[in-house]
C-alpha cells in the first residue's frame, strides 16, 4: 500500500477527535474564546516552521484567497460547531448535521460548476455510483449515531418541545447548519483557488482570517471567562497540534489532489470514528443498529471513492 493511501484513514481519525477535544475543553471556557486561543498558537506555530523552514510564501492574491477560505473552513465552521455544542446540541447530532457536507457539495457542484468542466454528464455510472455512496453514506451516519441512543444532556441549551429530539437549542441547530455550509462552500472555494497555493503558508493566511473572525466574536459575544484546568489545557494542546495543523494539512493536501465529492465522502467516517474512541475513553456501548450504520457508512465511502473513472 503506498504511504499516501493512509492520508484519508490518519484524516478521519485526527478530524473525529475534534468532537472529543470539545467535549473536554468546552466545559471551561467559551467556545469563541476557545477558537481565538487555539488559532493564535496554531498561527505562532506555522510562522515559526514557514519561516525558518524557508518554505514558499503565497502570493498578495493567494494569501487574501486563503483568508476567505478561512473564515469559511475555520471561522463558520468550527465556530459553529463549538457554540452548537456548548449550546447543548449533542455531539452526535452534530456530527449529523454536519455529515450532510459531501451530499451538500454534490448538489452545489451540479448547480454552480459549469458543465464543460466536468469529466462526465450527472448520468453517467461515475455519478450513479457517487450518488448511491453519498445516500448510503448519510443513512448510516444517521443509524450510528440514533441506533447507539442520543443522550439530551448538554452543557446548556433550551429544549426543542414535542418534536422527539433531545434537548437542544434552536440557535444551536442553526449554528450547526451555518457550519455545515461553511465547510461545504469552503471545500469547493479550495479546490478552484488552492491548487498552487503552499500548503503551510495558505494555512497560516487561513487562520488568520478565522482569528479576525473569532476576535470579533469574542469580544463582541463573550466575557472570555476561562477555568483554568489540566483537561483544558490537554484539549487545547491536542486541537492545536492534532487538529489544526496536523489534520488541516493533511486535508488540505487531499482537496488539490483529490475530486471534492471523493475528499468529503470521507467525513462520513468520522461519526463512526468518534463512536469508537467515546466507548475506549468513556465506555459507552455501541448496539446492533449502530453497526450496522457503521458497516453502511463505510459502503458508502466506499461507492464514492471507487466510483468507475472517465474514460481517457
Amino acid at each position: 500500500m503506498r504511504l499516501t493511501n493512509l492520508i484519508p484513514l490518519l484524516f478521519v481519525w485526527l478530524w473525529s477527535t475534534g468532537f472529543v477535544g470539545a467535549k473536554y475543553g468546552l466545559p471551561y471556557i467559551e467556545p469563541f474564546f476557545m477558537l481565538f486561543i487555539r488559532f493564535i498558537f496554531v498561527i505562532i506555530l506555522i510562522g515559526l516552521i514557514v519561516e525558518i523552514g524557508r518554505h514558499r510564501r503565497a502570493t498578495c492574491r493567494q494569501a487574501a484567497g486563503q483568508m476567505g477560505v478561512g473564515l469559511l473552513l475555520h471561522g463558520l465552521y468550527l465556530g459553529g460547531v463549538f457554540y452548537a455544542i456548548k449550546q447543548g446540541v449533542p455531539a452526535g447530532i452534530s456530527a449529523v448535521i454536519v455529515g450532510l457536507q459531501p451530499i451538500l457539495i454534490s448538489v452545489l457542484e451540479r448547480v454552480f460548476l459549469p458543465q464543460p468542466a466536468r469529466a462526465q454528464p450527472y448520468n453517467s455510472a461515475h455519478y450513479r455510483s457517487q450518488y448511491i455512496g453519498l445516500i448510503a453514506g448519510f443513512i448510516g451516519i444517521t443509524l450510528v449515531v440514533t441506533g447507539n441512543g442520543i443522550s439530551g444532556s448538554g452543557i446548556s441549551g433550551n429544549g426543542i418541545a414535542g418534536l422527539g429530539l433531545p434537548d437542544m437549542s434552536i440557535i444551536g441547530l442553526i449554528a450547526n447548519v451555518i457550519a455545515l455550509f461553511g465547510i461545504s462552500v469552503g471545500t469547493i472555494i479550495q479546490k478552484r483557488i488552492g491548487r498552487d497555493v503552499p500548503l503551510l503558508s495558505g494555512s497560516l493566511y487561513q487562520y488568520l482570517g478565522a482569528t479576525v473572525m473569532m476576535l470579533i466574536l469574542t469580544f463582541t459575544l463573550e466575557t472570555q471567562a476561562v477555568t483554568p484546568t489540566i483537561e483544558l489545557a490537554l484539549a487545547l494542546l491536542w486541537l492545536v497540534f492534532g487538529l489544526s495543523i496536523l489534520a488541516v494539512i493533511l486535508l488540505m493536501y487531499m482537496i488539490r489532489e483529490g475530486e471534492v465529492v471523493k475528499v468529503t465522502s470521507y467525513f462520513y467516517l468520522v461519526p463512526p470514528v468518534t463512536l469508537i474512541q467515546t466507548w475506549w475513553l468513556f465506555d459507552e456501548q455501541l448496539n446492533a443498529v449502530a453497526l450496522v450504520g457503521c458497516a453502511l457508512t463505510v459502503f458508502g465511502v466506499y461507492k464514492v471513492v471507487r466510483a468507475p473513472s472517465a474514460p481517457a
